[in-house]
């Protein structure tokens, strides 16, 4: 059943049927090696793992039974490479989105999670935070021993807050894409909402089609006039056009452009870019 009518056009059609990956009694070990690609495919945020950075040591546990799915999750968590990949050199809230993205499969609900974490952090290091996710009542009723955890956060759950669905939108930027891989790079991306106790806005991610390749400004505040043309008056519109679809644009390209029109011109100039194939992402006051 689809997560949403809009699921193929926000890129969550993957998630619509999915069904979560489980080390079930009597597995196999083809059935270990399906769970220990699903788990580096969470906790790594779809990172590609090189054969010579995979924990081999925990996967030899995992495969002979010594270790649980969770204790695997946790040791992958706490590792130098995840540390090297999301902890060093990232703003720290941006680390927090992250890690319950990974562990819990969500996004970060308030600003009150994010200042706990923080705290544990600072006073108890980063791998009694790593624990305290993974010790949750949360994890153990969403995961248990057993289950690699998911992106819980597009489906309606019980104890899930709607707010977090569209900041999953935030932090989940296509299937084929990569935690760091993104546009706004180790940047935060909730820090504002969070501060502001605001809800999210919904953004396509790049994966589905139609995503667009726009950045906001660091303000989130559009300038109200940049400059003007003697010639044009005093109102000229910036149009931010993106998926240009040109014979010389190949569809798998996103190509940004942006267009400075007065007023009078503004009704031509937007059929222009749909004949051109063109997606408007914004107008605003030049």
């Amino acid at each position: 059943m689809a997560i949403t009518a809009a699921a193929p056009r926000l890129g969550v059609s993957a998630f619509s049927d999915f069904k979560p990956s489980e080390l079930r009694p009597n597995w196999s070990q083809e059935d270990v090696q399906s769970i220990i690609k699903s788990v580096y495919r969470q906790v790594f945020g779809n990172e590609y793992i090189m054969a010579f950075e995979r924990l081999k040591g925990e996967e030899s546990l995992l495969s002979n039974g010594s270790i649980t799915v969770r204790d695997f999750v946790r040791a992958v968590a706490k590792s130098e490479l995840y540390k090297s990949k999301f902890l060093y050199n990232s703003f720290q809230t941006r680390v927090i989105e992250l890690n319950i993205k990974h562990l819990l499969g969500r996004a970060p609900y308030d600003e009150s999670e994010v200042i706990y974490h923080l705290d544990l952090y600072q006073n108890k290091g980063f791998e009694a935070d790593i624990d305290s996710y993974i010790d949750s009542a949360e994890y153990e009723e969403n995961f248990g021993d057993n289950i690699v955890p998911y992106y819980r956060g597009f489906s309606t759950q019980q104890g899930q807050k709607t707010v977090g669905f569209p900041r999953m939108f935030q932090l989940y930027r296509g299937y084929a894409n990569s935690d760091n891989s993104q546009i706004y790079g180790k940047q935060s991306r909730l820090a504002k909402d969070l501060g502001r106790n605001s809800a999210s806005a919904v953004v396509i991610p790049s994966g589905s089609g139609e995503g667009y390749a726009y950045k906001a400004s660091n303000r989130g505040i559009a300038p109200n006039k940049a400059f003007t043309n003697s010639n044009w008056g005093d109102r000229v519109y910036r149009i931010e056009v993106s998926c240009m679809n040109l014979p010389r644009y190949p569809k798998v390209r996103r190509v940004s452009k942006a267009w400075f029109v007065p007023y009078d011109q503004l009704s031509d100039t937007l059929q222009k870019i749909n004949k051109m194939g063109g997606k408007v992402a914004s107008i605003t006051m030049a």
